[in-house]
């Protein structure tokens, strides 16, 4: 059902961004608490430690503990709002783009709109265009994701106008081309994968047992998103850093703060104080975000690709009988 299929001709390019807008907002809901943690991570200059007595934050369960005990619940969905109209935004642009372009190369080129070269190149290309789209979206969430008590944003239109009035238009495409460079490969490899994957699970699971047709999309999204992620994680890290430029006072109370004039300047900070092991901090639930997320996403998106489409069965037949 992903991508341009002749022989499916079932999902218009307006359905196909429906549907990814809606595993997009459904998917958000549940992995929510994974992506704060992963953030929170990412973000800490001290090494992910308990034998590190600087640390805020050391371990997944303990982070948990942490955040609930000093912030509460609610925190675990802080930046829920920008996330979800950044969720909404990028599905609907991201797979209506994928539908458009493996439409375009099966009809303009000789190369099969199923092959998987053809998947991650029309997948990085397609999470590019919904990236540039939603950037802005994205550095509010990673914004109120990453600030503590007591919040130096009350809320989103607070967060716009001041950000506006003291950093200027320009902050809210802060870390934009390390997103770029990340996310064509990462989203490229997403998409490939899942069609290896598909096409692997039709090849070894008996034609009787492949009833199960939604939890094999959801097992090969989530091997799809542990494998992309795994590849590309150090320019998703190298984002965050760079989006909280300028948030330093925010930050204060989660242990030290760093500057950074640019990636390259990031990347060698980075390197000089935190080690090779510091370009993979928050990797654990990130993978674990990965896994849930990609898995959720195509599994949704599947889900309601086929119900749209009988839908429009239903009301076909219904108009041939009437």
């Amino acid at each position: 059902m992903v991508g341009y299929d002749p022989e499916a001709k079932c999902v218009s390019t307006v359905e196909a961004a429906a549907a990814g807008s809606a595993s997009g907002l459904v998917t958000r809901v549940l992995v929510s608490p994974l992506d704060v943690i992963k953030i929170r991570f990412q973000l800490q200059i001290e090494q992910l430690s308990s034998r590190n007595p600087g640390a805020k934050y050391h371990g997944i369960l303990q982070a948990v503990q942490r955040i609930f005990q000093e912030e509460g619940l609610v925190a675990f969905w802080k930046g829920h709002v920008p996330a979800q109209f950044l969720s909404v935004g990028y599905g609907a642009v991201q797979f209506m783009a994928f539908e458009s372009l493996t439409k375009l190369v099966h009809i303009t080129t000789s190369y099969n709109a199923r092959d998987s070269f053809v998947h991650f190149v029309c997948g990085g290309l397609a999470a590019c265009t919904a990236t540039v789209a939603v950037q802005p979206v994205d550095t509010l969430r990673t914004r109120f994701a990453a600030q503590g008590e007591p919040k130096i944003y009350r809320n989103l239109r607070h967060a716009v106008v001041t950000m506006y009035q003291t950093e200027g238009p320009r902050t809210f495409y802060r870390g934009l081309t390390p997103t770029i460079i990340a996310i064509f490969p990462y989203a490229g490899l997403q998409f490939s994968f899942y069609n290896i994957l598909q096409q692997f699970s039709e090849w070894v699971i008996p034609a009787e047992g492949k009833k199960g047709g939604n939890i094999k999309n959801l097992v090969c999204g989530s091997c799809a998103g542990i494998i992309s992620k795994t590849l590309t994680y150090p320019f998703d890290l190298f984002k965050k850093r760079l989006q909280v430029g300028g948030f330093e006072h925010a930050r204060a109370a989660f242990g030290q703060v760093r500057m950074y004039s640019g990636l390259l300047d990031c990347i060698r900070q980075i390197m000089r104080e935190e080690g090779p092991g510091g370009f993979f901090k928050g990797l654990s639930p990130s993978l674990l975000k990965a896994a849930v997320s990609t898995g959720l996403v195509f599994f949704w998106y599947e889900l309601f690709c086929s119900l749209l489409c009988a839908l429009k069965n239903a009301d076909s037949t219904a108009r041939k009988e009437g």
